[in-house]
């Protein structure tokens, strides 16, 4: 979708990253631990997407979704709610966040939101610039791709197969 979809899509990625440590702040991390039926529940919803995104990716194969005349790409909306539902349903992306950011909470210190807003920001800020990078580089290439109908078909087809791969790996987890 060109660099403007790719840094839409990291701001969806940041925005539910920005839930997930909110989630994480309000104790799911105690949820998940005592009923583990709520973590198969996300996991299975995000193995579920995944395998769409494939299915859609092969059966959408080469098309483009919009004027390929304009070279505008993917729409900025659908590029952030694409960034924002792939990463918000994204079990490993939930078990990190829920893991990793309450290690360095020190309730002790009193302001435990303020302390996880703060290392929120942090990590939000760190994973823009990481994945804003990757998204502005990958919008360069689609532009090139857009021009390659061959390459994108192929290209298109194996991320599909890679997805659903994915996600019935992610379903089969236990």
């Amino acid at each position: 979708g060109g660099p403007r979809a790719g840094l839409l899509a990291t701001a969806g990625v940041a925005t539910s990253e920005a839930v997930h440590i909110a989630v994480a702040a309000a104790g799911l991390a105690a949820l998940f631990a005592s009923v583990p039926y709520a973590f198969t529940v996300v996991r299975v919803a995000g193995a579920a997407y995944l395998i769409y995104l494939g299915v859609q990716a092969i059966r959408n194969r080469g098309r483009d979704q919009d004027d390929p005349a304009s070279g505008t790409g993917m729409p900025g909306r659908r590029a952030y709610v694409n960034g924002l539902v792939t990463n918000l349903l994204n079990p490993k992306m939930v078990t990190f966040t829920i893991a990793f950011l309450p290690q360095f909470i020190d309730p002790s210190l009193g302001h435990v939101w303020l302390q996880f807003a703060i290392l929120g920001a942090i990590l939000i800020a760190l994973e823009f610039v990481v994945d804003g990078t990757v998204g502005v580089l990958a919008g360069r290439i689609g532009t090139w791709l857009r021009r390659r109908t061959t390459v994108r078909r192929r290209l298109d087809a194996a991320t599909g197969g890679i997805f659903i791969t994915l996600g019935v790996g992610l379903a089969a987890e236990r």
